[in-house]
């Protein structure tokens, strides 16, 4: 028999749903008396925090569906307009964008009806668009506030509502605790929420358009045009693949505006399809097994450079080939990162005349599981470097701060292949990465005869190489992350007690950075600079040697993961025994530190 609690939920859902497949999925759970199922779906609801939300598109407070997006709407608007004067809302107003998956539309359409009905104006898209183009508009626009429908790279059964502030960048506390307790606030579906009939033929009702070309305009004027007319003579070709995504369309616009060669397209691939028909995964992350399709596409044509997006378009993959060995190498994001750092210093220093070569006012940002390699080109270019906590919400906003503080930011960049070139757009930007990745490649064949890889390697001898190790272990017993890491922290018996070395004092450990309690060896006072947060474990470690690791739980998974690198000093030529140093450092602190034996941790599946 159902609790009280569970029959109200019931009750509440068939009462407000008016989507006739979700609320036949309840009818008939509540007919057949699958109180367990039913308990699923509806005795918890998602929660909206700083990345807005994601889930399974379901029935039930806990899934993506109309109901949950109607009640998330009429909380976000109820809480702009609180924000916000009348005349704000009536002249600024918000915008909508969507993606290709399955109801990312109809999310769109629901949330931009429920906003004109509260008296906003609207800019909701027409057509399909990449992720950057929402935080794009709401600064082209000046616009209050933006939605991107989208579950990016996640699996075909999930969507997600990304939501951006009227800085352009995504909402960071205390905005998404106040969006949750407005959404609460606001359940009961509001008169008109659910008629979208006459939405097109609403006075504030806008298809901003004309942003799409705006933003391909900004992205050709990140080139200088002795860039482009290098770019015009090449003869460099890339694959493309757009992961079943919405990239495409863009990427052959933008490529055109700086003069590229157009890309190959990976056929099966190009076009928007929710079901993901040639990829387990549509996440370019993946490695090889997500890109085989582009890999066969690039062998068959003689192409050695290949590039694509995931299906949101704000990341971006690199894979090359080495035409001596015949092998193909998929980037890592740290990787692509120091490629296009070192791509946005010489656009800045060496071609645009404004510049006159002077970095102090500059800065890059980078997450704190991501490569160092930007703090070594600041400490050897004279740039400042700045270190955020994990996720472009970070990035975007301080970035914003930078800006409003007269400061130049050239380059963001995480190492899930997120990519931040120039301030066009406060977030990962999987479009205008390609342009530059495309632009650099031509560059470097026709000016220093390099390829990429070649490239890359260069840049490690010029500033110190950097080597990365990451993974992660499965660990399904709260308690027992708790005690891993309440172990760390208790090394000596007492609390902020920590291990000074490993490998009985073969590698010492310099500094210790805990953004759990607030602990920062490295600063003056031993107090850490970024946000500190007790809900969330995350501990640095480093080491005298240059070695930097990073033990984190997952948000969203019940993982335990670690981001290592080797962080050498200009010069040190040995690579291969950095290497070796790494792997044997990373082995012993899995083994010292994570106890996985004694904790019954499940390692990463290759």
């Amino acid at each position: 028999m159902a609790s009280h609690e569970l029959r109200e939920a019931i009750d509440r859902w068939l009462k407000w749903d008016k989507n006739e497949k979700t609320l036949y999925e309840i009818k008939s759970l509540n007919d057949a008396s699958n109180w367990i199922k039913l308990n699923d779906l509806l005795s918890t609801r998602l929660a909206f925090g700083t990345a807005g939300l994601r889930g399974k598109m379901r029935a039930g407070f806990n899934g993506m569906n109309d109901l949950v997006i109607a009640q998330t709407a009429q909380g976000l608007c109820t809480y702009m307009k609180a924000q916000f004067n009348d005349n704000e809302q009536k002249t600024r107003g918000i915008v909508f964008g969507y993606d290709g998956r399955h109801n990312s539309k109809r999310f769109a359409e629901l949330s931009a009806n429920i906003f004109i009905g509260a008296g906003f104006k609207v800019y909701l898209y027409k057509r399909l668009v990449a992720t950057p183009l929402v935080p794009f508009t709401i600064r082209h626009f000046n616009c209050l506030g933006g939605v991107m429908v989208t579950a990016s790279h996640n699996p075909k059964d999930d969507n997600g509502y990304k939501v951006y502030w009227s800085n352009g960048a995504q909402i960071i506390t205390p905005h998404d605790k106040n969006i949750q307790s407005n959404i609460i606030s606001n359940l009961e579906p509001w008169a008109d929420s659910w008629d979208t009939s006459n939405l097109y033929e609403s006075e504030l009702l806008i298809d901003p358009k004309e942003a799409i070309e705006a933003y391909v305009v900004r992205v050709r004027e990140t080139l200088p045009p002795s860039i482009m007319e290098v770019n015009s003579q090449s003869n460099v070709r890339v694959v493309y693949s757009a992961m079943h995504g919405v990239g495409y369309p863009f990427i052959e616009d933008t490529f055109a505006a700086i003069k590229l060669q157009p890309v190959i397209a990976v056929e099966e691939q190009k076009e928007a399809d929710p079901e993901f028909p040639t990829v387990v995964f549509p996440n370019p992350e993946e490695g090889k097994s997500a890109l085989e399709l582009s890999i066969k596409r690039a062998d068959s044509t003689g192409c050695n450079i290949i590039l694509a997006n995931d299906p949101d378009a704000d990341r971006l993959a690199l894979a090359t080939k080495n035409t001596t060995t015949g092998k193909w190498k998929v980037y890592t994001g740290n990787e692509i990162g120091a490629l296009l750092g070192w791509w946005a210093i010489y656009l800045h220093k060496h071609v645009h005349p404004e510049a006159d070569g002077d970095l102090s006012n500059c800065y890059m940002l980078a997450s704190t599981v991501s490569s160092k390699i930007l703090r070594a080109f600041a400490q050897k270019e004279g740039f400042h470097f700045i270190e955020t906590l994990t996720g472009f919400k970070w990035m975007g906003n301080e970035t914003e701060k930078l800006l409003s503080a007269g400061k130049t930011v050239l380059f963001a960049f995480e190492e899930a292949i997120g990519f931040m070139f120039s301030t066009n757009v406060l977030d990962k930007d999987g479009i205008s990465a390609a342009c530059h990745l495309a632009s650099m490649a031509c560059y470097l064949e026709a000016k220093e005869h390099f390829t990429l890889d070649e490239k890359l390697q260069n840049i490690y001898k010029e500033y110190g190489f950097h080597y990365n190790k990451s993974s992660y272990f499965f660990c399904y017993e709260q308690k027992t992350i708790k005690k891993i890491f309440a172990r760390l922290r208790n090394f000596a018996g007492a609390p902020k007690t920590y291990p000074n070395s490993i490998l009985q004092d073969k590698y010492k450990i310099k500094h210790i950075r805990d953004l759990t309690n607030g602990v920062d060896t490295s600063q003056a006072d031993g107090k850490a600079i970024l946000p500190v947060s007790a809900s969330s474990e995350m501990i640095t470690f480093t080491f005298e040697n240059g070695l930097v690791i990073t033990l984190r739980t997952s948000g969203t998974e019940p993982k335990i993961k670690y981001y290592a690198e080797m962080c050498a000093e200009p010069g040190q030529a040995d690579f291969d025994g950095l290497i070796n140093t790494t792997n044997d450092m990373v082995a012993a602190i899995v083994e010292e530190f994570f106890q996985p034996s004694e904790n019954n941790l499940t390692p990463k599946t290759n």
